[in-house]
Formats: structure tokens, sequence, C-alpha cells
């Protein structure tokens, strides 16, 4: 389906950060065979997003916890075969060592209780050249949620937890959302 007819048939919440989203994940030119991560599920836009751009994608939330229906709107745009729901905490995850290609968090990392140990996580189950997709919100973007609910928590800067990792980190910035794109540093 197209990404435009797909927005249309989503709607606003939906369309509100897909351009942006669209544009980060159309810029790191992954291959169409990548195995992919969505670390927490919410509604599913980031799932959605990726399927619509052709990946097949593994997204979960902790057992028990359901921030949305993602499901409905994966049907509505014809794309629920390419996504599977596992349930997972981000800080314990069942999934083999070097794993994925491209690990997304989409406005999840500053709901996540052990920042550090699940960084470990992703990098455990991240493949040698992978790359580590932190989409997180700005201040202005706390303050448009908070309009919506109260208690958000505070924007979080991954960085200060990723000081000590041997990375590379790229930043794409918008009013809204930063997208903080993590590689290794390989020493060749």
């Amino acid at each position: 389906m197209d990404f435009s007819e797909a927005k249309g048939i989503l709607g606003d919440e939906f369309s509100r950060d897909a351009d942006f989203l669209s544009s980060v994940v159309s810029k790191l030119k992954l291959v169409k065979n990548s195995k992919v991560l969505d670390v927490g599920t919410g509604r599913g836009h980031m799932a959605i997003l990726l399927a619509l751009h052709g990946y097949q994608v593994i997204t979960g939330e902790p057992e028990g916890v359901n921030w949305g229906d993602w499901k409905t709107p994966a049907k509505k745009v014809n794309i629920e075969d390419m996504i599977t729901f596992k349930p997972f905490n981000a800080e314990k995850m069942p999934f083999e060592d070097i794993s994925f290609d491209a690990i997304f968090l989409y406005a999840t990392f500053h709901h996540i209780g052990n920042k550090k140990l699940a960084l470990n996580e992703f990098l455990r189950v991240m493949k040698p050249k992978g790359i580590l997709i932190i989409i997180e919100l700005t201040d202005e973007g706390v303050e448009v949620v908070r309009k919506r609910w109260k208690g958000h928590p505070d924007a979080v800067d991954p960085r200060a937890y990723t000081k000590d990792l041997v990375f590379e980190v790229k930043i794409i910035e918008s009013k809204y959302l930063n997208a903080y794109i993590y590689s290794r540093i390989i020493n060749e």
C-alpha cells in the first residue's frame, strides 16, 4: 500500500509523526531482508511504518502491558502479516545473541526502568554492523503529549546513558522528536 494512502486510512494519530519516522527509516537504507525489532509496540505506529516500508517486524511489550490496539490499524492497511508480536521486557529479551540488523524504539526509551540494562540487551541482540535507532520526544513533544496524558514522563536524551559505549551516534532532529541513530565503531 502507498504510504500516503496508509496515512489517510490511519488518520491523524498515526500521521502526526509518520513523515518524520518515514524519513528516518528511508535514510537508513536497510536492505529489505533485514531482521528488524521494534521495542515497545504501543499503538503499533513504528511497526506499521516499518511494514509499510517492506520490512518483516518483530515487536513487543512486556507481558500483560497493553498500550493500545496495533492489530486493527495494521489490518486496515493490509500489513498485519508482516508484523509478529512477541511479549518481552527490554531489560531481558528472549532473543538469541546477534539476531537483529536494526532495533527501533519510538517514544519508548523514557518508559524503560533500567535503561543501562536494556541498552546491554540491545547490544547483545544487535548484529555487529547493526544499528540502534532511539526516537525520543523533545521537550516540546512532551508538552504536546501531556495535553492528552497529564502524567507523561519527561523527555530523555539517550546519550546520557550511552557515553561509555563504543558507538557512533548521528542525530536527526525535529520539533517534537529526535532520532538517535547508533552504530558500533568497528576497528578493521
